[in-house]
């Protein structure tokens, strides 16, 4: 017993020890010390090991001083209480990782009095504080030592973890300080609790507070042994009723009687046989019927396991619907939901015609390509009823969980199959059109990348065992016909794109618009709006001004929401009681829709010296660009703006380049590039650009700026410029050339190499426009420039022979 006589001949080693009026100071975070408490510190920071090694050459002593704030790693003097223990360092042990283990023994309070040394270490000058002397015991203080130790028995006997030692050291302690210091350093109180204690100079006070906080620390316990004798009770309670159900049971089995229970099980038995599933997700199911048949059927675990198995019925293991392999019918189909979209429809017969010749294909997976409204995803729920299928569609864009495609585990809360799966029970059969909408805005965090667990998804060669987290069996889904949709094909991953059947949409011509408002949208909107072709008449000419004057788009959201607009107007009049044909015309359209949102550019009206016009393809589809460029006096410095990316400035770069080096074919003063400045801009300067396709639309505005030559106003040009004048081709050709012919030009010049994309412009345009196929800068500027170029004659001298 060591500790214990220690603890009692503390008072005698006090006396003999004098306590010098300054001492270094160890700052100590999360415990208060309090005298005659012997414990291990744990001592890692540079102050607090220069203060121990001081205090070890000279007299082992020191102050030990709780900090205020525990996060505070190089406290100030305002950042310690005021008072302290002195203590006695016994011993002392340097670990490997360069922290020391130190066993200290509390001495005497002090109170610190101001800080003469604060580097390298604080040292304070302290004043000790010593309990009051007591000439006799009164029975009162007799009364509270023993009500402290009697409280600290019983808090014991609840569970309060105290050293063994304590209540026997106790026993032979009759001093009311010493008692409840000894009690307040046991009881593991917060900081603020014990340094209050510890400031309590007075014995009797000091103990009283000790009380009170043995008192709540007791109710605490009794509470705390109150819920768990509660909890315990449920338990009992719960495998009371399991053994007197299963006794029931037994009886009932005895007597030849089957509860509701039997009968659910027989039925859920019955369901997973006619389920008609593969033998190895049969064999997982029955084994779940034999778990639940012997489980508590209020158990949680009990419920998890029915809801399990409903999923498994439920899903069409063995469920498909027929094919309507009929080609012409189905092009019928296609026909009546879809104006123009060839490609597309065509793709779909062969595949129809290959499905009728060969019964076992595998589902293709189809990617459809193209800007906002041009009908990727109304084109999947016609491909469903020109096949006979059920349709499934499922966005993904901003899908940033993998669990909504694998599924959740069952063992967690509230667990679900993925979307796929889910997908597939709705739709009752193995081989529906499945669409995942916005492929090319998918996301990934902390949860997973969704696009990578739909890899396997997608794959005919891997999906045939698609194992969800939830199912944890294989469900094939090489019967599945999946259709994904994109606005850009750049954003999804490249295995992902690898793996589908890439079909691009273009954005739709003038005269197709007029087609698909004519046969779809103005039949559409007028039945939503009850209005008949009697009360509103929409000619072929006043759609067109509808088209080209209030909308600039590749697909027709937004010309169905100007059709809509026409309805309502009409709608109101024939509300207000006003009926008769009203005809909408070019006139009067602006009457219904206001005045006109797109008109042809002024700059058009006239050729412009230093203005070209480019041919841009954005999400939306194509658009026109004028690039703008223009001389003054300066040195030779070239700016661009209209907030151009890095692609955009560095063509810039490459045809001033050019047309420096070709100064002399075009005419141009070499000293002009000395004495002039370049300013190159791109209207709609709050857009950001990029790109190389505005090449040769730059080399041909700088070389009209440097020569005067005024540019052609009905012609625009695409294409990549080499600093050797090269074109090189572009992409994006259909759109750009409805683009073009929507600002009025009626001459395009593009690449030689996009010779063999003209095919994917409508017929009526290429009639109606001018294709002029570039391999070089020369054979751009004698087209785009208005007069033609004339060479700068020959320096005076340069054709004679050296040394005449």
């Amino acid at each position: 017993m060591e500790d214990e006589t220690n603890i009692l001949n503390q008072k005698e080693n006090d006396e003999e020890t004098a306590i010098p009026d300054r001492l270094p100071v160890l700052p100590v975070r999360d415990i208060v010390i309090f005298p005659y408490m012997i414990l291990p510190l744990f001592v890692g920071r540079d102050i607090s090991i220069k203060a121990i090694d001081h205090a070890l050459s000279v007299n082992r002593m020191i102050l030990l001083v709780t900090q205020k704030d525990v996060t505070i790693e190089n406290p100030g003097a305002g950042d310690l209480y005021g008072v302290g223990t002195v203590g006695m360092i016994m011993r002392m042990l340097k670990l490997p990782d360069g922290r020391i283990k130190i066993l200290v023994q509390g001495l005497a309070r002090a109170r610190i009095t101001d800080f003469p040394k604060l580097e390298p270490f604080y040292i304070a000058r302290i004043e000790k504080i010593d309990d009051p002397a007591q000439q006799q015991v009164s029975i009162r203080d007799e009364a509270m030592m023993r009500s402290v130790k009697e409280q600290l028995e019983k808090a014991i006997s609840l569970g309060k973890p105290v050293m063994p030692d304590i209540a026997t050291v106790l026993e032979n302690l009759d001093e009311p300080g010493r008692v409840a210091d000894l009690v307040a350093s046991n009881l593991g109180l917060k900081v603020e609790q014990a340094q209050e204690a510890l400031e309590i100079i007075d014995p009797l006070e000091r103990l009283k507070k000790v009380s009170e906080i043995l008192n709540r620390e007791i109710e605490l316990l009794l509470v705390q042994q109150k819920i768990q004798t509660e909890a315990r009770g449920e338990i009992d309670r719960s495998q009371r009723d399991y053994y007197l159900r299963e006794q029931l049971k037994a009886i009932q089995k005895e007597l030849g009687e089957l509860d509701d229970r039997g009968e659910e099980i027989n039925e859920l038995k019955e369901k997973v046989k006619s389920a008609l599933m593969p033998e190895k997700v049969l064999k997982e199911a029955e084994k779940q019927v034999r778990r639940l048949e012997k489980m508590h059927p209020d158990s949680a675990e009990a419920g998890t396991i029915r809801t399990y198995i409903d999923w498994m019925i439920e899903l069409p293991w063995s469920k498909s619907t027929e094919d309507r392999l009929d080609i012409k019918e189905a092009k019928k189909v296609l026909d009546e939901d879809h104006y123009d979209l060839e490609k597309v429809k065509e793709r779909l017969l062969e595949y129809l015609a290959v499905r009728k010749l060969n019964a076992s294909m595998k589902g293709p997976i189809l990617c459809f390509v193209g800007p906002p409204g041009v009908g990727k995803t109304s084109l999947g729920k016609s491909i469903a009823r020109a096949l006979g299928r059920e349709f499934v569609r499922m966005s993904v864009g901003g899908m940033r969980d993998e669990a909504e495609i694998r599924g959740h585990r069952r063992t967690y809360v509230g667990a679900l199959p993925g979307r796929i799966i889910q997908g597939l029970k709705n739709a009752g059969t193995n081989n529906p059109v499945f669409m995942l909408d916005e492929v090319d805005k998918l996301g990934s965090d902390f949860r997973g990348d969704p696009a990578s667990a739909l890899l396997e998804v997608l794959d005919p060669e891997q999906n045939f065992a698609f194992v969800d987290h939830y199912l944890a069996v294989p469900f094939d889904l090489r019967k599945v016909m999946f259709i994904t949709t994109a606005n850009q094909l750049d954003p999804i991953p490249t295995p992902l794109r690898d793996r589908m059947e890439v079909i691009y949409l273009s954005g739709y011509a003038t005269e197709e618009k007029l087609g698909i408002a004519r046969n779809f949208l103005i039949p559409k909107q007028m039945s939503e709006h009850g209005v008949s072709d009697k009360q509103i008449s929409i000619p072929d000419d006043a759609m067109i001004a509808v088209i080209e004057q209030y909308t600039r788009e590749a697909g027709v959201r937004n010309l169905e929401r100007e059709i809509a607009h026409l309805c309502r107007k009409v709608a109101r009049k024939i509300a207000e009681g006003r009926s008769k044909l009203f005809t909408i015309t070019p006139k009067n359209v602006h009457k219904y829709l206001g005045v006109p949102r797109h008109l042809v550019e002024d700059e058009l009206k006239i050729s412009e010296v230093g203005v070209a016009t480019g041919l841009a393809w954005t999400e939306t589809g194509g658009d026109v660009i004028y690039i703008e460029a223009t001389t003054m006096k300066g040195k030779g410095a070239l700016s661009l703006t209209g907030h151009l990316g890095d692609v955009m400035k560095e063509s810039a770069q490459a045809a001033l380049s050019y047309i420096r080096a070709k100064a002399d074919k075009l005419g141009i003063d070499d000293e002009i590039f000395s004495k002039q400045d370049i300013h190159v801009h791109v209207p709609a300067g709050a857009i950001p650009k990029d790109g190389p396709s505005a090449g040769i639309t730059m080399a041909t505005a700088l070389a009209s700026a440097l020569t005067g030559n005024p540019v052609r106003r009905d012609l625009a040009m695409t294409g990549e410029i080499t600093l050797r004048g090269r074109v090189l081709p572009i992409g994006g050709l259909k759109e750009k050339s409805l683009a073009a012919r929507r600002a009025g030009m009626t001459t395009i010049i593009l690449p030689a190499r996009n010779r063999k994309d003209l095919d994917d412009i409508p017929k009526n345009i290429r009639d109606e426009m001018k294709f002029v196929f570039a391999e070089s800068m020369d054979d751009v500027l004698p087209v785009a420039l208005e007069s033609p170029m004339k060479k700068k004659p020959p320096r005076a001298g340069a054709g004679k022979t050296a040394g005449k």
